[in-house]
């Protein structure tokens, strides 16, 4: 009964603050301007093109990091794996980096070329580690992890060449962008990420039973006749997929993919059940308070959010770290 009031309250929190988070800002928006969404009025221009679009996307954004990162958890069977473990966003930001060097500047479906660059590195990210498993014959879990720390290192390397070789203005733009924003104006962002969340969300919903079976472990999943080299890679390809495009639309925005699962599992419980849509909604609805809370601290200046869930996520990373195991004694 506890649970299912707490998640009763998951629910009602993160609608409320999608909705009254567009309000809230340097200049607080009336009411009057939600139900004028043609007008030409600054209040209702403010709302309807800058503010919604913006809480929208966070929110979008957000599920789908909390998301990935519960379904990363789950894999490594690791509680301090994260949506950017396999090296998706180093990868993106690589792809970005270049794009800036070049000076790509042309714009499709509402998104800039650096943003499909950055699209096209977490691919290359995606297909290196993906390749160098195969290469070692090893999809163990291991051997994932150690390739994904090949890749972030490697691309994380060029990405400081890079810099080091652009010109002050370019420097300061791949910067900019490593430090994660949700500055966007109209729906095409928020419409561009939609699908990829919705469709990795359905394909975690379909496989929930497999996913609590392989955190467990791979050999009880086995012998519950999960196939779990073909899971596993479905999962890789898909999640990482969506991360990528995320990442490509927003920056890498980190920690909502550490923090909203482990915050979700000491509300719901560990099963994936009750806890994917509990993570959804909880990495939504936490990714627009930040967003609110990093636009409207140091008003009219803005600070980038993957500033501020850094600030929140370094303390929880220690608290991660440093909490005994479950059921451990603490001795006197």
């Amino acid at each position: 009964m506890k649970r299912a009031t707490l998640s009763i309250l998951i629910v009602a929190g993160s609608l409320a603050t999608l909705m009254c988070a567009p309000l809230v800002g340097g200049r607080d928006i009336p009411l009057t301007a939600v139900f004028q969404p043609g007008s030409d009025d600054a209040a209702s221009v403010i709302f309807w093109q800058i503010r919604l679009p913006r809480a929208c996307l966070a929110w979008t954004a957000g599920a789908g990091l909390a998301a990935a990162g519960m379904v990363f958890q789950a894999l490594f069977r690791n509680p301090l794996a994260t949506p950017f473990t396999l090296g998706v966003a180093s990868g993106a930001s690589f792809g970005a980096a270049v794009g800036v060097r070049l000076g790509l500047g042309a714009a499709f479906l509402g998104l800039s070329a650096v943003s499909f660059c950055a699209m096209a590195g977490a691919l290359l990210a995606i297909g290196v580690v993906y390749g160098l498993t195969v290469l070692k014959r090893d999809c163990s879990i291991g051997g994932m992890l150690l390739a994904g720390v090949a890749v972030n290192f490697f691309f994380s390397s060029a990405i400081l060449l890079i810099q080091y070789t652009a010109d002050f203005h370019d420097t300061f733009r791949i910067l900019r962008w490593l430090m994660g924003a949700l500055q966007m104006v109209g729906f095409d962002a928020p419409l561009c990420v939609l699908p990829f969340v919705a469709a990795g969300a359905l394909l975690m919903a379909v496989l929930v039973g497999e996913l609590n079976l392989l955190s467990v472990g791979e050999d009880l999943a086995a012998s519950r006749g999960v196939a779990v080299g073909r899971v596993k890679a479905l999962l890789f390809f898909s999640i990482s997929m969506m991360v990528g495009v995320i990442v490509s639309v927003c920056g890498p925005i980190g920690f909502v993919g550490l923090m909203c699962p482990h915050i979700c599992r000491l509300i719901v419980g560990a099963d994936h059940r009750r806890l994917l849509p509990a993570a959804i909604l909880f990495g939504g609805a936490f990714l627009v308070a930040c967003d609110t809370l990093a636009r409207t601290a140091f008003a009219p200046t803005e600070l980038p959010v993957g500033i501020f869930t850094a600030f929140l996520g370094g303390p929880f990373f220690l608290w991660l770290l440093l909490k005994p195991p479950k059921g451990a004694k603490v001795a006197a």
